[in-house]
């Protein structure tokens, strides 16, 4: 469903106040952004919604972010906790998917959405998912339309086709950092229609990969997920290339921490597999999914976690030493599972200073992690009378 009516006058009132502060008439602000001066009119008047990509293309022609128009900074209503409306505009971008571009502005080049693309990555690598649900709606619908432009076979074709995957695993990716599961859903059956299309087999194997997420947490037969990393193991052939190579070893490491959660001893035959291709690509981030050497030492600790193994989990950790321009969302997520096993082996100050560890390198993630609430609510209880420090946490993390 489109904004409510609150949220479509807002974003007129806005659009309405800033054109007039850089001196733009109707037919001036039109021009710049690719939109007709009447539809304009009325979107300043609240008499029409305005689309996810039409809210875009104008905050670009007026120099301002996305958040501008809609009356408040995402990020203030994340720290409220109101991530539906962090969310519905993505939402609404995904519905719109296949849908004739009749009003949409058109989209830019090629190029240029490429390099959003790269720059919408690296965000997402940072974990900062409120900056990239700014923009991300505008992109979607870009992306989208880029393909209905670029409908012959040919290279550019697939290069909008891997666009398009992308913006939509970038939703799926923070649909389900922030519980929004039906949501990561719709996002990975986009990128699931896409994918075939880019030309690059590995976005076939790493939407199986995004989706093992959630068949994992929410089926039945919790074996699903490992099968996912079968299908896609089988489809996506070794041709000998680095990243491929590092696309099949992330596929494995997921299957392995899947067997461990189900207490199946071929977690380790598929850590070994992962090893072994670690050492012939070395490290890597390929399509911002590090692998290497450091990754399978950090997965081997995470599956030893999973089977209650958590001094030999510790003892792993120990090992371990993160660069500094580790990515945030591996080191974060080592620093969560490292807490869980510092709590399991009473080591409770240890365990606090691990969650501060991670909240200092991926706060956002860190926030909404079910583990991190797991293991605080656990050292609450652990404590008659909690610290200052912890409860300072708790309260943070919304235990």
């Amino acid at each position: 469903m489109p904004d409510d009516d609150v949220s479509t006058r807002i974003i007129g009132t806005r659009i309405q106040e800033i054109r007039a502060i850089r001196g733009l008439s109707l037919a001036d602000l039109g021009r710049r952004a690719h939109v007709s001066a009447p539809q304009l009119s009325r979107i300043e008047r609240g008499k029409r919604y305005a689309t996810p990509g039409i809210v875009a293309s104008v905050a670009r022609a007026l120099g301002v972010p996305v958040s501008v128009l809609r009356g408040q900074p995402y990020v203030q209503q994340l720290q409220r906790e109101q991530l539906d409306a962090l969310l519905t505009p993505v939402s609404t971008a995904l519905d719109s998917w296949d849908l004739p571009s009749d009003g949409e502005p058109p989209p830019r080049s090629l190029e240029e959405l490429e390099a959003d693309r790269k720059r919408i990555v690296s965000l997402r690598v940072r974990t900062a998912f409120a900056e990239i649900a700014e923009e991300l709606p505008g992109l979607i619908v870009e992306a989208a339309l880029l393909a209905q432009v670029h409908d012959s076979p040919g290279r550019d074709r697939e290069r909008a086709y891997a666009l398009q995957a992308e913006m939509a695993r970038t939703a799926a990716i923070i649909s389900y950092r922030f519980g929004f599961l039906d949501l990561a859903r719709l996002a990975l059956s986009r990128m699931r229609e896409v994918a075939p299309h880019s030309g690059d087999p590995r976005q076939v194997a790493i939407e199986r990969y995004e989706r093992a997420h959630i068949t994992h947490a929410e089926s039945s037969r919790p074996d699903r997920g490992v099968a996912l990393m079968r299908l896609a193991l089988r489809d996506l052939d070794d041709d000998g290339d680095r990243a491929t190579r590092a696309v099949r070893g992330t596929l494995q490491l997921r299957a392995a921490i899947m067997a461990a959660m189900q207490s199946d001893t071929s977690a380790h035959d598929w850590l070994g597999e992962a090893g072994e291709l670690a050492e012939q690509t070395g490290e890597t981030n390929d399509y911002a999914m590090a692998f290497g050497p450091l990754n399978v030492s950090l997965n081997a600790m995470a599956v030893a976690s999973n089977q209650d193994d958590h001094a030999g989990a510790l003892d792993h950790a120990s090992q371990v030493t993160l660069p500094k321009d580790y990515p945030p969302t591996r080191a974060a997520g080592f620093w969560i599972e490292r807490a869980k096993s510092e709590l399991w082996t009473a080591q409770h100050d240890s365990a606090l200073e691990s969650l501060y560890r991670a909240k200092c390198v991926a706060p956002q993630l860190t926030r909404y992690h079910p583990s991190v609430h797991e293991t605080v609510g656990t050292l609450l209880r652990a404590r008659p009378t909690p610290s200052s420090r912890l409860r300072e946490y708790a309260a943070w993390s919304g235990v």
